[in-house]
């Protein structure tokens, strides 16, 4: 997919100490959803957790307003609502380094056992954000990130990875794209297994493309099966600014038992 560069990221993104940011919590909050902002803000390894009601900003602001009145958490301009978006960097940070990547025993058991899944990229983005966000309780997918999302996309830098039984989606997973580091936001499954595969098979295509980590974001045991350990946040930032490869994603339709060999 061809790559559209956007303009160099704006001062505030630029100027965020990110490094000395808290471990837990958010980082900084406000700014926005466009793409400019999105793309500045996972360059520096930030990542959005929206809020969808009025209710979440108010928590996220009796919680948060002393840390940000006394400069530990910054606010970024341009959010008429500041509290609404907040952008976290965990430290540490769980990632997939592409050659530690491994799939469980049953899962490979059951891609060698007749399934006749298929996995695919980028064949129908919006439709994955929006599965990803279907039936959650705190809809940190908003319309506005979505809609940010989908613009990213466009320009070549967000992509997703479909799991197929048939002609039906099963599954997948969608993120950014940053150098030699993918960072995964989201995923769903609808068969059992169906995500942990998109999950694989995206780390598998990107290790193909050059890259070498997979941003998971929020450690959990789930994660952990797949390969995923925490590094700490300088070390996930020094990532951030390895070049990858520089090839594309290949987008075509793939046997998931391939994941199995």
């Amino acid at each position: 997919m061809y790559i559209r560069t956007l303009a160099r990221p704006e001062s505030s993104w630029e100027s965020l100490d990110v490094l000395g940011g808290p471990v837990e919590g958010p980082v900084a909050f406000g700014g926005d959803l466009g793409p400019r902002s999105l793309l500045s803000a996972y360059r520096r390894g930030l990542y959005p957790f929206a809020a969808d009601t009025a209710e979440q900003r108010i928590v996220n602001e009796l919680l948060y307003e002393a840390e940000v009145d006394a400069g530990r958490v910054r606010l970024i301009p341009g959010c008429e609502e500041p509290f609404s978006i907040a952008w976290c960097s965990p430290d540490p940070r769980p990632v997939i380094l592409v050659e530690q990547a491994r799939i469980q025993r049953s899962l490979r058991r059951q891609l060698r056992n007749g399934t006749d899944w298929t996995t695919t990229a980028d064949v129908c983005f919006e439709r994955v954000v929006r599965q990803c966000r279907a039936g959650r309780a705190q809809r940190w997918l908003t319309d506005d990130l979505l809609r940010g999302l989908c613009l990213l996309h466009e320009l070549g830098h967000a992509h997703s990875v479909e799991v197929w039984d048939g002609d039906e989606l099963i599954g997948g997973t969608f993120g950014v794209r940053v150098g030699a580091v993918f960072s995964a936001d989201s995923q769903f499954t609808l068969r059992s297994g169906a995500g942990k595969v998109a999950v694989t098979d995206l780390t598998r295509r990107f290790a193909e493309a050059g890259g070498l980590a997979v941003d998971v974001q929020r450690d959990g045991d789930h994660v952990r099966l797949l390969g995923a350990r925490p590094i700490p946040r300088r070390q996930y930032i020094s990532l951030l600014a390895t070049r990858d490869g520089g090839r594309p994603l290949t987008t075509g339709k793939l046997p998931a038992r391939r994941l199995a060999e």
